[in-house]
């Protein structure tokens, strides 16, 4: 595992964490690209009562508009938690060439997605994209796993 994906995914930790901190899902996505972050975001689907608003969907917006395109082929995009399928689905819109992820569905017992993942997707979809696993996935997974306690914790 390289250096530089500790790195990012670690950056994309910490925005996870000011997530959870302000209401929403703790996950996290950052965009690099020639070795510049060109775009970040953060789950903010609870505070801006927007279901569209995750943590993919929102750097890939960032990073479009700071390059004024919407095409980011050679970007890497590291997310803390396997995208869903509408980010994945912008992903590949944007022309994303590489996701490095952190935590899986499965490894966190999400269950409404039934059989999916980005691979199944890609098979399904006929798309090509360089994907790499687990990248300090255990504390990706833990994160996520502490605030799907604390939300049954907060349930009558």
């Amino acid at each position: 595992m390289s250096d530089d994906h500790i790195h990012y995914m670690r950056l994309a930790l910490e925005r996870a964490r000011g997530a959870a901190r302000e209401g929403n899902r703790p996950v996290a996505s950052i965009i690099v690209r020639d070795g510049a972050i060109i775009g970040e975001g953060q789950n903010t689907m609870f505070t801006d009562f927007d279901p569209s608003a995750h943590a993919e969907v929102a750097a890939i917006r960032q990073a479009c508009n700071r390059l004024k395109t919407v095409d980011l082929p050679g970007s890497t995009l590291y997310s803390t938690l396997e995208p869903c399928p509408m980010c994945f689905w912008a992903m590949q819109e944007a022309k994303i060439g590489r996701l490095v992820l952190g935590a899986r569905h499965a490894s966190v017992k999400r269950t409404d997605l039934g059989r999916y993942t980005v691979e199944s997707f890609l098979e399904f979809t006929g798309r090509k994209l360089e994907v790499i696993n687990g990248v300090l996935a255990e504390e990706c997974e833990a994160m996520r796993l502490e605030w799907l306690e604390a939300q049954a914790a907060k349930k009558p």
